[in-house]
């Protein structure tokens, strides 16, 4: 059953859409929740030695055996909060919820072709909300699913879009690799952290550092890295377990951290398996570096990521359609906006 935001709908919730641009938050806020536990210094259970002895780390370069895959395909995923909505109960309390638009896609890129092609995309939506009495929102054509949450905080509701844009990403991956050729020698490249996502053959791309997971001792080797140089493997131990390693990419020295980013694999693999992705990644990554004159995230922005997310963002639609429309509907006027 579908209820839409004009007037009060069968299940007696009605929905009051926030004035506030959802690129402000809302006009309520909650206090900022803290950031995850762990610290640099190992303490959180990294262990530094999975390819060498931290007394002994030192930039690596690429054998001279290991080559880059065939076939790359690099996914990416949006997501963009279309409203902050309260609703209104019968019983007289009132729940927040967000109306959210996200899109995950996949390129894949035949280095022996030298050819690039959208693999697929999917755009999806979702009314976010703990009202155990939502309904899917529509307003004209376009539909917001109604999602259960256990997330009474408006200041951290946005937060649950995130894993549903993670299911929808391995959703285009593996359906990617399904209608695409039979080539086990594949790399398949996320963009962001893997949180816990079981593909084969994956790396998770993290191109902004937030933190470092490493003992300051232990800083100089990362920050003294070359183009096309990488750290030493290590696994840390926080929410989400992985194998990680630091690499630079090809482009002006700036900053000590300019260029470098933070790449990983699953937790589960062998510390042999996890170096031997660290080799392909190395082989493979700094190929498709952007340039500062093309991409102001330069070069830790793939250049096929950047086209990715343009093509994705298109397909979420106007936001401030989108927001007017719902705002309209919520009011009890009607919008031609999006029929």
């Amino acid at each position: 059953m579908t209820a839409t935001v004009t007037g009060r709908p069968a299940t007696g919730v009605r929905w009051f859409v926030e004035g506030w641009q959802p690129g402000y938050g809302t006009s309520f806020e909650a206090p900022e929740a803290g950031a995850p536990g762990g610290n640099d210094d190992g303490s959180d259970g990294t262990d530094l030695a999975v390819e060498l002895d931290p007394a002994a780390w030192q930039a690596l370069r690429q054998p001279a055996e290991v080559r880059a895959p065939d076939v790359v395909l690099l996914v990416d995923g949006v997501r963009r909060i279309d409203a902050s909505l309260w609703s209104d109960e019968p019983d007289g309390v009132s729940y927040p919820a967000i109306a959210a638009s996200y899109a995950a896609g996949v390129v894949r890129c035949d280095l022996r072709r030298g050819a690039a092609t959208l693999a697929g995309a999917r755009p999806e939506r979702g009314l976010f909300t703990p009202s155990a009495a939502a309904t899917d929102l529509t307003v004209g054509q376009i539909r917001y699913p109604a999602r259960r949450v256990d997330h009474p905080d408006p200041a951290t509701l946005p937060q649950v879009v995130q894993p549903a844009l993670a299911a929808l990403e391995i959703a285009v991956s593996e359906q990617a690799r399904a209608d695409g050729p039979d080539d086990p020698a594949d790399l398949l490249v996320v963009d962001g952290p893997l949180r816990g996502r079981q593909l084969p053959n994956t790396v998770g791309y993290i191109k902004s550092v937030s933190r470092t997971y490493l003992p300051a001792n232990l800083l100089p080797v990362v920050t003294g890295l070359r183009p096309a140089e990488r750290s030493p493997v290590f696994r840390h131990g926080t929410r989400w377990r992985s194998y990680s390693w630091y690499l630079r990419l090809p482009g002006p020295r700036g900053a000590p951290w300019a260029g470098i980013v933070r790449v990983e694999c699953r937790p589960d693999l062998t510390p042999q398996a996890a170096i031997a992705l660290a080799d392909l990644s190395l082989a493979t990554l700094p190929r498709f570096a952007s340039a500062p004159y093309k991409d102001p995230r330069a070069p830790q922005n793939l250049v096929p990521i950047a086209g990715l997310e343009r093509r994705l963002r298109a397909m979420l639609g106007d936001a401030r359609l989108l927001h007017r429309a719902l705002s309209l509907s919520a009011a009890g006027q009607e919008s031609t906006a999006w029929r």
